[in-house]
């Protein structure tokens, strides 16, 4: 039960993750994994192209192919306007979310 709960928060985080990380300026796929890495939230890249994918669907992503950065041609991802709104809409919430909690886990070890 732990390990779901655990994957569910993970995956609930994932889209606010890929966003923050795009915000400052375009990557590609492989990029955005690699800047993951040093906050030890791993993905494959099964979970990101995916992700990627139907956030460009949802018209928070946009998409461009450049050539001549590597052996193939990369896409690159930005945040469109929408995906910048999504973006704050996310930080406000998790904000929110995470201000919640904390003051239950602090309450909660008041009760030890």
């Amino acid at each position: 039960m732990a390990d779901n709960w655990r994957e569910q928060l993970r995956r609930g985080t994932l889209d606010l993750a890929v966003l923050l990380v795009i915000a400052p300026a375009p990557r590609y796929g492989l990029d955005i994994l690699r800047h993951l890495e040093f906050t030890d939230l791993v993905l494959t890249e099964g979970t990101i192209y995916p992700l990627l994918a139907r956030l460009e669907r949802e018209g928070v992503l946009a998409g461009e192919w450049v050539e001549g950065e590597g052996p193939r041609a990369r896409k690159y991802y930005s945040l469109t306007g929408r995906g910048r709104r999504r973006l704050a809409d996310m930080r406000d919430e998790f904000r929110s979310v995470t201000t919640k909690i904390e003051r239950l886990l602090e309450a909660a070890d008041g009760d030890r």
